[in-house]
């Protein structure tokens, strides 16, 4: 079993792809604020101190004077992918694929005779998209990191406001596999970061019951991605039946007759399989500024019991970066083939083929981003004069993530080719269908005052999934997940308090075989993103996140 440890500020919780990336509740207030974790999150009615700013900023009215927090957070996660061969598994024929087959070069039959079972495809560190280096950077397999996140708030005496800002992530997302595992073909590397660096706020007392509050965040966003090729597609399947039975007469002996007749295909130096590499994309996008904001209210007709509600707007945002893309030989050759014939030639300005696949390309990428809104309202009751619980319910725009269009700045050869079997594909874009959907989520939490000083938490929050089934894929092993949080509270004396907590999210999900368009769908329209065509494929997630958070009053 393999083991990554991730930094709260420089990571919260996995992942994506760029398609995923991208996503369910993606870990969405797993490094946020300790209290809350240990709460399952319902805290809108009961506001973490300074970190009320992301959870209801009318909660800052609760502070009184200058108030600092720090936290300290250690992630640690264990993600299991597992990928397995379902009776009658084979592509257009053909099911000697390396990933899962031990059949070696000796074996000449093109059915695999020794399937290898279940195979893993564990995530074995974090990987991290840097600002300033503009680059992705593998933080090391099992190096546990430890790092802060702040926050500070005043109320000036005798105000009725009170201003406050903090540094936190909202989202962060970064994994990594070494080179030849299995699940690099949906993301050897994968980031998607979001952190806000500035958010000035201020909760206003209306009165003795009702507080009102506004935070802006001032956020840094950014994706990146390092991801193996190939189409397990039965067209391509089918290039391979040609190589390997039709041209197998004539690759020694061709003419101008049979290059007419077969359109140049068998002059080429290495076939088509649909099992092989067909080579590898870097991308990285990202924006400096992208500000968004929280409206929230606090309503306390009664010392026992409070009304808390808050909204988050969406941010709309361009992201601009480069990529890079190599191309493996198989896919170059074949075109290369085609132009040796005349009919190959005609052929390929039909389909809109380029005359030549150059062995790498790169410029310049954009796209079009939304990170999505929130809304969440809940109540604080307290039961007896010791025990109070904490219910929430919340729901995300996760239903804007429809499609992610990349748009590049020059026409690839790769996507030529691939616009014939998809309506996603343009010589210039690509758009990943996502299809994401907008949940509701609950959760409850119940503190326990022991004694004036010790109080103990522990909290509960069921995450439903935002993938629909028909688009689960690895990248984004969190779908439907349970968060249990517990902690402990202790006042040392009237100014300071320390909170520790720990929160334990588990997520497990089966792709079937031919299920997901995002992973292993079968057949001719499969091209973008089914690396894993007819395989079945399962996913499980860990996460244990353990930290300490000081807040002091002066």
């Amino acid at each position: 079993m393999k083991t990554i440890r991730l930094s709260p500020l420089l990571t919260g919780i996995i992942l994506a792809g760029c398609s995923s990336y991208t996503f369910a509740q993606l870990g969405a207030n797993l490094s946020v604020d300790l209290r809350a974790l240990s709460m399952g999150n319902a805290v809108t009615a009961d506001p973490p101190g300074v970190n009320a700013i992301h959870f209801n900023p009318a909660g800052l009215t609760k502070i009184q004077g200058l108030q600092t927090e720090q936290q300290i957070i250690v992630a640690n996660f264990d993600i299991q992918r597992e990928f397995s061969v379902p009776a009658g598994y084979n592509v257009f024929g053909y099911s000697d694929d390396p990933m899962v087959c031990h059949d070696g070069p000796e074996v000449s039959s093109d059915i695999c005779t020794d399937f290898k079972g279940k195979v893993s495809g564990d995530v074995e560190y974090v990987s991290l998209f840097v600002p300033y280096l503009k680059k992705m950077v593998d933080l090391g397999e099992g190096l546990p990191l430890v790092a802060p996140t702040m926050g500070a708030a005043y109320n000036p005496p005798g105000s009725k406001a009170t201003y406050a800002t903090a540094i936190y992530a909202p989202l962060m997302a970064g994994f990594g596999q070494e080179d030849g595992s299995p699940a690099n073909f949906m993301g050897q590397q994968v980031a998607l970061e979001r952190i806000t660096y500035l958010s000035p706020s201020v909760g206003y007392e209306v009165n003795d019951q009702l507080s009102i509050g506004a935070s802006v965040g001032m956020s840094y966003q950014a994706i990146a991605m390092k991801t193996d090729l190939r189409f397990p597609n039965e067209l391509i399947g089918m290039l391979r039946m040609i190589d390997e039975v039709v041209c197998t007469p004539f690759k020694e002996n061709s003419d101008i007759i049979t290059d007419i007749l077969l359109l140049g295909i068998c002059n080429a130096d290495e076939g088509m399989n649909p099992f092989g590499k067909f080579g590898q994309m870097q991308l990285s996008l990202e924006q400096n500024l992208s500000p968004s904001y929280n409206l929230g209210i606090l309503w306390e007709p009664r010392e026992d019991f409070s009304f808390g509600m808050v909204y988050q707007s969406a941010a709309k945002m361009r992201l601009k970066g480069k990529f890079h893309i190599d191309n493996a030989k198989a896919p170059q050759e074949m075109i290369k083939g085609l132009m040796t014939s005349p009919t190959g030639q005609i052929l390929a300005a039909i389909l809109g083929f380029p005359n030549y696949i150059p062995s790498s390309e790169s410029g310049l990428v954009s796209m079009d981003f939304e990170y999505p809104a929130h809304f969440q309202a809940g109540i604080t009751y307290k039961v007896m004069p010791d025990l109070q619980v904490n219910f929430d319910v919340g729901w995300t725009d996760y239903k804007v993530w429809d499609k992610f269009k990349f748009e590049f700045d020059r026409t690839l050869s790769a996507l030529k080719i691939a616009k014939i079997l998809s309506g996603n594909v343009t010589d210039s874009s690509l758009a990943l269908p996502m299809g994401f959907k907008s949940p509701w989520n609950f959760g409850i939490g119940v503190e326990y005052s022991a004694t004036d000083r010790l109080k103990l938490r522990a909290g509960y929050e069921p995450r439903t999934s935002a993938i629909p089934k028909d688009k689960r894929n690895t990248m984004v092993p969190i779908n439907g997940a349970q968060l249990f949080g517990l902690g402990v509270g202790y006042r040392f004396d009237a100014d300071t308090d320390l909170d520790l907590s720990i929160g334990f999210l588990r997520s497990k999900d089966q792709i079937p075989a031919n299920t997901s368009s995002l992973a292993n769908q079968t057949g001719v329209n499969n091209l973008l993103l089914n690396p894993y065509a007819g395989l079945n494929i399962k996913t499980d997630t860990k996460i244990t996140i353990l930290g300490l958070n000081y807040r002091t009053r002066w």
